[in-house]
């Protein structure tokens, strides 16, 4: 039997906007095993990134339970917070945001490494070595400033960053949107080489259902703050039972053939 890694039930999300009240998650239950991937696909507004937050622990929800490794996160404060962070990790759209822009690449990585205690000093220039080699980044890399390289390296870089603290689980919000077709595709096999190497599960946020059919194990469909419709990634794209995963489907101008999902 597959372990369960991370487990929601009755998530629940208001914000206000003036006079009113929006419920962002009403309600929403899932799970995640070990080395899977769930792709959460909607809409803008469907409450897909609030999520996310809520399962990093930058939203704190109104209601619900989430528990990681059987540990309940929502109960946890200060430092045994701060413990568990490097196991659960975010890969967000725009690294450049995400940033500082005129860091280094060496100082991206090192600050993981460095502020969890992970590496001694003198073994950190190393491991920054095999972090870059391990996403497919030169070493020559090290010395140039995030706005100084392209997209698709600036979200490699990102990804090593995730890894540096050796997660079991990564966040990715739309982690591949913002990238040339060419780009994304080589970033979704670097994504799916790691799961198999470290058996990485993965809650991948995507509006695109052709990625979510051929790089998720299982979809989930929001609409409105709730999870519609959850399934076999391919049963679900071919035959979407709720009606926003019809309309997802029937928006995809093409589908293309889904690769083979370790």
């Amino acid at each position: 039997m597959t372990e369960l890694l991370l487990a929601a039930t009755g998530l629940r999300k208001t914000f206000r906007r003036g006079e009113n009240r929006l419920a962002a998650l009403d309600g929403v239950d899932f799970s995640l095993a070990r080395g899977e991937t769930l792709a959460l696909v909607g809409p803008s507004g469907s409450g897909k990134s609030t999520l996310a937050r809520v399962v990093m622990r930058l939203v704190e929800p109104d209601a619900g339970s989430l528990f990681f490794d059987r540990i309940d996160l929502l109960a946890l404060r200060g430092a045994p917070l701060r413990r568990l962070r490097p196991r659960v990790q975010m890969v967000f759209q725009d690294p450049l945001a995400a940033f500082n822009p005129r860091a280094t690449v060496e100082r991206v990585l090192d600050d993981p490494l460095r502020i969890h205690g992970l590496v001694p000093r003198s073994g950190r220039p190393a491991a920054i070595d095999a972090l870059l080699e391990e996403v497919g980044l030169s070493r020559a890399l090290r010395e140039r400033r995030i706005h100084e390289i392209s997209g698709g390296q600036r979200q490699r870089v990102a990804i090593a960053r995730a890894i540096a603290t050796r997660p079991e689980l990564i966040v990715l919000d739309e982690a591949v949107s913002a990238l040339d077709v060419s780009v994304r595709a080589d970033i979704l096999d670097l994504l799916a080489g790691l799961r198999q190497d470290r058996q990485i599960a993965y809650l991948f946020i995507t509006h695109d259902v052709a990625v979510a059919r051929s790089f998720a194990h299982r979809i989930a469909v929001m609409d409105g703050g709730r999870i519609v419709e959850t399934g076999d990634a391919r049963r679900v794209i071919a035959a979407p039972q709720s009606a926003m995963g019809q309309a997802l489907v029937a928006a995809a101008i093409r589908l293309p053939a889904a690769s083979p999902r370790p």
